[in-house]
């Protein structure tokens, strides 16, 4: 049995990171458990009640996330798949591995921010750190033992999907997505569009339905932000898995690489 955490870290610790965590079985992958922060993830695997830990941004704790995550699954983790800017060198503005998913997937909407040294900064350096410490090193050429990989949401759901341009599915963007329509018709094409990703994700590890099921349409904005944070930490874990399995390619060099799926049709007809 192989098992990934998926880790939709955040760029400062104001803000939330969702985490995710997949087990490998005789019936293949299937979802272990999902979190919208740190903090809540490690309370599922000291039986705490989710609802009692506040939802709340954290400088991550690389020991105590593996620890539940052994916790969890009876096993250490195999690969830990981290949606930041990571490298092995400081980072200090755009890397080869930003560029060349630009290049590759820019003009279907799914560039890359461009990293700084504020931004993740210290936090981005931390993490990897942490990781290797903890026996988990950076890997950015393949994925032969226990390590961190960094990985990129919006160009993976790309090749889940085989959509033409980056889905509209981040609760930030639904002004921009949908401008003529009203908040209301707004948050169900997001619901919608969330919807139709769980599915696809659902296909690729059981058990992403039950873990995320559908908001009420009068969910607070707080609430809908930390779906969101869990999706992409779902999605991170799926990312993990196709690395795990030969299904997944760096973009980058030695420093730094992101990886990405290859086609879901492709794998499909090999």
């Amino acid at each position: 049995m192989r098992v990934v955490l998926g880790i939709d870290a955040a760029w400062t610790l104001s803000e939330p990171s969702g985490v995710a965590l997949a087990a490998e079985g005789t019936k293949g992958w299937r979802l272990i458990a999902v979190a919208s922060s740190y903090e809540r993830f490690q309370a599922l695997a000291d039986e705490r009640q989710h609802a009692e830990i506040r939802q709340s941004g954290s400088s991550p704790d690389v020991p105590a996330l593996l620890d539940a995550a052994s916790v969890l699954c009876g096993r250490p983790a195999d690969l830990i798949a981290v949606d930041m800017p990571l490298a092995h060198t400081p980072i200090i503005g755009r890397r080869a591995s930003d560029n060349a998913v630009s290049r590759a997937y820019g003009g279907r909407k799914c560039g890359t921010h461009s990293p700084s040294t504020s931004r993740p900064g210290t936090i981005s350096d931390d993490l990897r750190k942490g990781f290797e410490k903890a026996g988990y090193p950076l890997r950015t050429s393949d994925c032969a033992g226990r390590g961190l990989i960094e990985v990129y949401p919006h160009p993976a759901l790309l090749e889940l999907a085989g959509a033409k341009e980056r889905l509209t599915y981040k609760a930030s963007k639904v002004r921009s997505y949908w401008p003529s329509l009203l908040p209301v018709q707004r948050r169900a094409n997001l619901y919608r569009q969330w919807t139709e990703i769980i599915a696809l994700l659902e296909n690729e590890i059981a058990g992403a339905t039950v873990a995320l099921p559908e908001l009420e349409a009068t969910a607070s904005g707080q609430q809908v932000k930390a779906f969101e944070d869990s999706l992409d930490a779902v999605v991170c874990v799926w990312i993990g898995v196709c690395a795990l399995e030969g299904r997944a390619v760096p973009f980058g060099d030695q420093d730094s690489a992101i990886w990405i799926p290859t086609s879901r049709m492709a794998a499909l007809s090999a």
